[in-house]
C-alpha cells in the first residue's frame, strides 16, 4: 500500500472572493489560513479543509496580472486546478527526491525546504503534466490530521464536517491518459491501475489520481476533484441554490467537476 497521502489540492482562480463563497455556501467549508508569502509571487490565496485535508485557492493580484498563475489560467483557459501536493513520511523523503531527480525532472521551488520540521519540492509542470506535483514532509505524520506547514499553525480550529469531509480522489485530463498515467506513476514510484471505470489511475494512501480523456475541449490539466459527503441531500441543495450544481451529485465551482459520493 502506498505511504503517499493526498494532503491538499490547489485550484487558482479569477475571482478568489467568489470560489470562497461558492464554497462556504454549498460545503459548508471556511478559511483557516492565508498565507502571507504568495504574495512574492503576486497572488493572493486562502485554504479550506476538507477533513483531514486542505483545499487551497490562489488568484493573481489585481494589480499584477502578469504571474505564473494568471499565465496559467490564459493556458487552461479559466479557472480550474493546479497542483496535487502529497505528504510522504520523513524517512522516505530524500529517497523520493534522489529518484525525482535521477529522472531529470526540474524543480520550480522548494517550499520550506531546509526548516526543522517541513520540506517539499514542486516539479516542473513540462517534465510532468497534468498538474504541478509537490511531495513534502512534515513532522507530525503519524497523525491524519497532523501539523502542515502550508495550512498555517491552527488550521484544524477552522474544520467544519457537516457536509464533506475528505477528497477522495483528483481527476487529471489529458489527450493520452495511459502515457500520462505512466508518467507519474514513474515519478511517484507507484503502480498504475485501472478505477472502476477502466481509467489508469494511481492509489494512494488515501485517495486517488485517474487520468481521463478530455471531453470539455480544454487542455490537459486538473479538472476534477471526488468529495465524500457527510450530508449529500444538503450538499445538493446548496449546490442548486448557488448556481453550481451541474447533472445528479455534480457540482462545477472554480471550473471543476466536483464528484459528491
Amino acid at each position: 500500500m502506498s505511504d503517499i497521502r493526498m494532503r491538499q489540492i490547489c485550484l487558482v482562480a479569477h475571482d478568489l472572493a467568489r470560489i470562497q463563497h461558492q464554497l462556504e455556501s454549498v460545503f459548508n467549508i471556511e478559511v483557516a489560513y492565508r498565507d502571507p508569502g504568495v504574495g512574492a509571487h503576486g497572488l493572493h490565496n486562502m485554504l479550506m479543509p476538507v477533513g483531514n485535508q486542505l483545499l487551497e485557492t490562489v488568484s493573481p493580484l489585481p494589480d499584477q496580472p502578469d504571474t505564473a498563475g494568471g499565465r496559467y489560467l490564459q493556458r487552461r483557459g479559466g479557472d480550474g486546478g493546479y497542483m496535487v501536493i502529497m505528504q510522504v513520511p520523513r524517512a522516505a523523503y530524500r529517497g523520493h527526491r534522489q529518484r525525482i531527480e535521477g529522472l531529470g525532472i526540474r524543480l520550480v521551488a522548494e517550499p520550506g525546504e531546509g526548516l526543522p520540521d517541513t520540506g517539499g519540492i514542486q516539479l516542473h509542470p513540462k517534465d510532468v503534466p497534468g498538474a504541478i506535483p509537490e511531495l513534502r514532509w512534515n513532522d507530525g505524520e503519524a497523525q491524519p490530521d497532523g501539523p502542515w506547514w502550508p495550512a498555517g499553525p491552527d488550521w484544524r480550529q477552522a474544520r467544519n464536517t457537516s457536509i464533506i469531509d475528505a477528497i477522495s480522489a483528483a481527476e487529471i485530463q489529458t489527450s493520452e491518459p495511459a502515457t500520462l498515467a505512466a508518467r507519474w506513476g514513474e515519478v511517484l514510484d507507484e503502480p498504475v491501475t485501472s478505477d472502476a471505470h477502466g481509467h489508469p489511475a494511481i492509489a494512494l494512501a488515501d485517495a486517488q489520481i485517474r487520468f481521463v480523456p478530455i471531453t470539455d475541449g480544454r487542455p490537459t490539466g486538473l479538472g476534477g476533484l471526488d468529495l465524500h459527503t457527510t450530508d449529500l441531500d444538503q450538499a445538493l441543495t446548496n449546490a442548486e441554490a448557488n448556481g453550481c450544481l451541474f447533472d445528479d451529485r455534480l457540482v462545477m465551482i472554480c471550473g471543476m467537476r466536483l464528484r459528491l459520493h
